[in-house]
């Protein structure tokens, strides 16, 4: 299997094992071994991984850190793990740091079997740095960051690759959080920031803020969905390619300030993830619709794979069962499609076989 098949299956497992472990030895054995193994080390090899590593650390003897990942005869990244549900924000990450310095690694991951915090020594050399530089989170993950976390892969290994990406992802990372703060509610300086552009040498006063900030905060979401929208538009549009009758109307729906919102997007895909087992990931697009969004192969219409009903507070994904059509089931996030993986490749399978 490859690691997109094993990190998928890990997915589902999730919702069903994290009520009951309740324990960091039961967090390390249900959520933290598979995934190591979805990146292709054999955890039952001490010449891949090694559990309980000890390396002495100054006066503090026989100190363990939970796994060493091995390449002939080196560390090459180390993981602390800590029981699921625990805040790595504030979890204790003393025995990492420490080893870190004191083994060949430049890799270090904290865990709490669901969220995954990636480290390494980009502000000083074989110091590790105190902010991630990229951050997985299972119950909700993101293409981009499974990406980032198959280059740690034992066939696709390759630390200079990882350590190039990885100042530009702490960045990235640092400021899209910074962005959704401020998307949710703008502080003093940013909105003194756009009163001042707009305002030449007026003075910023506290009344002026209270007026000023909720004008900043609808400018901000309205610039974001407008842009959302327009993405969509030109996606739309296909040179030389006339449009069909039949599609008019969902088109023009769609430009009707219809938002593709990311958590459709998210979920376009996951979708496009588990589908792309059997088919050219390239074949999956979607339509959107004010209604919801619809998953298509081949741009066509007629092979539908699923719909996205994400337009409530209730969200549903819609499969289709040949005899009894379409089927709504409820989801709570986008990464709970992954439950419904055997459906989609029917669908699609389905498709390609009245070829």
């Amino acid at each position: 299997m490859s690691f997109d098949e094993k990190i998928a299956a890990l997915i589902q497992r999730i919702p069903k094992l994290i009520d009951h472990l309740q324990t960091e030895e039961a967090t390390k054995n249900a959520l933290v071994m598979p995934f190591i193994s979805a990146l292709g080390y054999d955890v039952f090899n001490p010449l891949e991984v090694v559990p309980e590593f000890t390396a002495d650390v100054g006066t503090k003897k026989g100190e363990k850190v939970d796994y060493a990942v091995m390449r002939n005869g080196e560390v090459i990244f180390l993981i602390e793990s800590k029981k699921v549900g625990t805040d790595l924000a504030h979890a204790d990450m003393s025995q990492l740091y420490r080893y870190f310095a004191v083994t060949k690694a430049r890799i270090g991951i904290l865990t709490s079997g669901t969220h995954y915090n990636f480290y390494s020594d980009l502000e000083e050399p074989n110091k590790m740095d105190l902010k991630p530089f990229l951050e997985l989170d299972l119950n909700d993950p993101r293409l981009p960051a499974l990406e980032e976390v198959k280059r740690l892969a034992k066939e696709d290994f390759n630390l200079e690759e990882i350590l190039s990406t990885a100042s530009q992802l702490k960045y990235n990372s640092a400021i899209k959080k910074i962005l959704a703060a401020q998307y949710e509610l703008p502080d003093e300086e940013f909105v003194r920031f756009f009163f001042a552009r707009t305002n030449s040498g007026a003075r910023f006063t506290s009344t002026t803020r209270e007026q000023f900030t909720p004008i900043v905060t609808k400018a901000f979401q309205q610039f974001i969905n407008e842009k959302i929208t327009d993405r969509f538009r030109t996606a739309l549009q296909t040179e030389e390619k006339p449009i069909l009758e039949e599609d008019k109307s969902l088109i023009e729906e769609s430009k009707n300030e219809t938002i593709t919102t990311e958590e459709e997007l998210e979920g376009f895909r996951v979708v496009r993830s588990i589908v792309s087992k059997v088919i050219s990931a390239e074949r999956v697009v979607y339509r959107d619709t004010k209604s919801y969004m619809g998953i298509v192969l081949d741009d066509n219409k007629l092979k539908l794979i699923c719909r996205l009903y994400f337009n409530s507070k209730q969200k549903y994904l819609a499969t289709f069962d040949g005899s009894k059509g379409e089927v709504k089931v409820p989801i709570d996030i986008p990464a709970d499609i992954y439950k419904y993986s055997e459906q989609l490749i029917a669908t699609v399978q389905a498709h390609e076989n009245k070829k």
